[in-house]
């Protein structure tokens, strides 16, 4: 089990809302025979890297990188990307831009590092939340994703690059890429990873680039009192789980036991019980120190009912079953 966390920051500001940040984490080899994904939860990011926090506001980071070809880049890019953005010059003032040339300045960086070893065969999806204030700023490259539970209503965080989508696959084609079979130049899943320097025809030095980008899509909102908790996850937890089915499962665990990272194993393990083969990793994020509040949904008449996705997932395998 690829971690490194830290548990627990509180975000301490004169708003009407203030966030409390909890973070819990978990990953498992799943049928695979070796573990490729890795992830990272730093409660304080400046302090972690010896600087000072501005106006002191602490700013909090977690990632889940989604390796393949070996270990090598998603290790790599966990080690070296907080430190990056911390040590870029507009940190942390202008954070979009500086996530954003953060993520290119890793790659090439990591194609220096290994231009003359094996690990530069390598490649790796990269997913990052950044907290601070009462800001979330989401950025991603690959296929993890992001999901944000707003009064138990998921809202997305976070879009896949895949060859399936219309706007990579133009972005794709007007780089010289194409897509052949659902994969980008015929070899990979995904549209934008970091690493895979050794693919002919991937990537290049400098703008405007190759067709597979390191650079990631931000998306960033104002969190309020309903914003209860972020998912994220590596690829093969969402091949079993929608983002609706994810919120209603995490909301009724944490309802239960209010634990973070006993939560997220029981995502990897209910992945598992679903099928899932892949490396598993699930990093949940809560801004509350309570629980989730119960719901329900109100229809007319004397009894209020709700089904969850969840459920309806279970019904479906029972009658499937019969």
């Amino acid at each position: 089990m690829e971690r490194v966390c830290e548990n627990t920051v509180s975000v301490d500001f004169k708003q009407n809302f203030v966030p409390i940040i909890r973070s819990g984490e978990w990953s498992d080899i799943g049928g695979r025979d070796y573990m490729e994904d890795a992830h990272v939860c730093i409660s304080d990011l400046a302090k972690k890297f010896g600087y000072e926090a501005v106006d002191d506001e602490v700013i909090s980071f977690y990632g889940v990188f989604d390796g393949h070809g070996g270990k090598d880049a998603a290790h790599y890019v966990r080690d070296n990307l907080p430190r990056v953005i911390v040590e870029d010059a507009d940190f942390p003032l202008e954070l979009e831009k500086v996530v954003k040339r953060s993520f290119v300045q890793t790659d090439s960086k990591f194609a220096e590092t290994f231009s003359h070893q094996k690990g530069l065969s390598s490649g790796t999806t990269a997913l990052t939340a950044m907290i601070f204030g009462r800001s979330l700023l989401v950025a991603n490259a690959g296929d993890c994703r992001a999901v944000l539970s707003r009064r138990g209503t998921a809202i997305e965080m976070s879009k896949d690059h895949r060859p399936c989508c219309i706007n990579e696959r133009k972005r794709v084609e007007s780089l010289g890429g194409y897509v052949d079979d659902g994969y980008l130049n015929g070899q990979l899943a995904v549209t934008r990873a970091l690493g895979d320097w050794h693919l002919d025809g991937m990537k290049e030095m400098g703008e405007p680039g190759g067709p597979l980008s390191a650079e990631p899509e931000l998306k960033m909102i104002t969190l309020t009192k309903d914003d209860e908790f972020l998912i994220i996850c590596s690829d093969g937890i969402w091949d079993f789980f929608s983002n609706q089915n994810a919120v209603d499962f995490a909301r009724r665990r944490l309802q239960d036991h209010n634990d973070l990272r006993l939560c997220c194993r029981e995502i990897v393990d209910e992945a598992i019980r679903r099928g899932a083969s892949d490396n598993l990793t699930a990093v949940m994020v809560s801004f509350h120190q309570e629980a989730p509040p119960q719901t329900r949904v109100n229809r007319t008449g004397r009894v209020a009912r709700s089904i969850s996705a969840e459920g309806l997932h279970s019904l479906r395998v029972l009658l499937e079953g019969q």
